[in-house]
């Protein structure tokens, strides 16, 4: 019986571990509010390993230099990196000088949604 109280209370653990295993941004290239080049992709880093068919992420120029100007959606291609806790967004065009931020939204083994962003600048 005793075993069998103590199998239990292991299991009550795990599973209360697990559900609480959201993924958390733990760091990104550019990093954020870095100011360099441009760069060919961009790189998420989470905590967890991504669910990539329910993750995601946009990219936007939110300023551009001596043009004022509404958030204006970039076109990107988004995908897993060979880490399954990363993102990668890769621009389909080369970025040009301003402000960029990357909404994301990542989904683990757990299902719950994280959202955030990054945002950075391009010389």
């Amino acid at each position: 019986m005793r075993m069998m109280k103590t199998t239990v209370v292991a299991l009550g653990l795990l599973m209360s571990t697990l559900a609480q295993a959201h993924p958390k941004l733990l760091s990104s290239n550019p990093a954020e509010a870095a100011e360099g080049a441009a760069p060919s992709t961009i790189e998420l880093h989470f905590s967890e390993n991504l669910v990539t068919q329910f993750s995601g992420a946009k990219l936007v120029m939110t300023e551009m230099p001596g043009m004022a100007h509404s958030p204006m959606p970039m076109k990107a291609k988004v995908s897993g990196g060979s880490d399954p806790k990363t993102m990668v967004i890769t621009p389909l065009t080369p970025l040009s000088a301003g402000s960029y931020k990357v909404d994301w939204r990542a989904v683990s083994s757990d299902t719950h949604p994280i959202t955030g962003n990054v945002t950075f600048k391009v010389k």
